[in-house]
């Protein structure tokens, strides 16, 4: 079974090309949150997220392909290293993240800041949907998923990223590491054109956790959005090297 994990701004359907694009059994965990409600008393922290994930992986009851994008990625690499029996293998992109040395970018820093997150989001809310769907078109996401993705921001995945990101200062690695090489192979996932990753600490991260790097070329950071068929490519490609 292939699991797939989304990341922030997102919800689950941006795995649908991905998922379309090869040839087995696969499911897209929506994160409490994003696109869906919160279960009673979750806790929107990035250990609150693992532990549904986690949750979510034994009720399948066998261990599974695993694959995360964005924060998506980030549970990944802490599925991997603290839960590896749950898993077959593993797929992650922005490696950089996991890096002891990784400094969050522009916007986390305004989430991860009281008022001025809560502020950010009030006044995405406040903009028409057609405004943010072309915001995110400028990104390289398609018309249609990017009309999708503007729609589905609501008060409680806005709830939801702050809680996330304010989990995770200085960095995931911070309360996360420091890794080991993991039980269950893995791949960082490099994606040439994502302004939010960083080769050289991505390779890094590979090497401490003792797996592979990936290239995906010819897309950017919402890479199942631009390219699914391409991503799914490099994905079947190694599951295809698995013992």
């Amino acid at each position: 079974m292939k699991v797939f994990l989304h990341g922030v701004p997102e919800t689950a359907s941006i795995w649908d090309g991905v998922r379309a694009a090869i040839d087995d059994d696969s499911m897209a965990f929506a994160l409490p949150g994003f696109g869906c409600d919160r279960p009673a008393g979750f806790e929107a922290t990035k250990d609150g997220y693992v532990a549904w994930v986690v949750q979510g992986l034994e009720a399948i009851g066998e261990p599974v392909d695993l694959v995360g994008h964005d924060w998506g990625a980030g549970l990944t690499y802490r599925i991997a290293t603290a839960h590896g029996h749950l898993l077959r293998s593993w797929v992650a992109d922005v490696g950089n993240i996991a890096h002891p040395d990784y400094q969050w970018h522009d916007f986390a820093r305004i989430w991860q800041t009281p008022d001025e997150g809560e502020a950010f989001f009030e006044a995405q809310r406040a903009l028409p949907v057609e405004d943010l769907a072309a915001g995110y078109e400028a990104m390289g996401i398609p018309s249609a998923d990017a009309r999708q993705m503007a729609e589905a921001g609501d008060d409680v995945m806005a709830e939801s990223i702050l809680g996330l990101y304010r989990s995770a200062m200085p960095n995931p690695h911070a309360d996360w590491g420091p890794w080991s090489p993991t039980s269950a192979p893995g791949m960082v996932l490099h994606v040439a054109g994502d302004p939010f990753g960083d080769e050289a600490m991505a390779r890094e991260v590979a090497d401490q956790l003792g797996v592979r790097v990936g290239v995906l070329e010819g897309s950017g950071h919402f890479w199942p959005y631009e390219a699914p068929a391409a991503g799914a490519e490099v994905l079947q490609e190694f599951w295809a090297g698995l013992a």
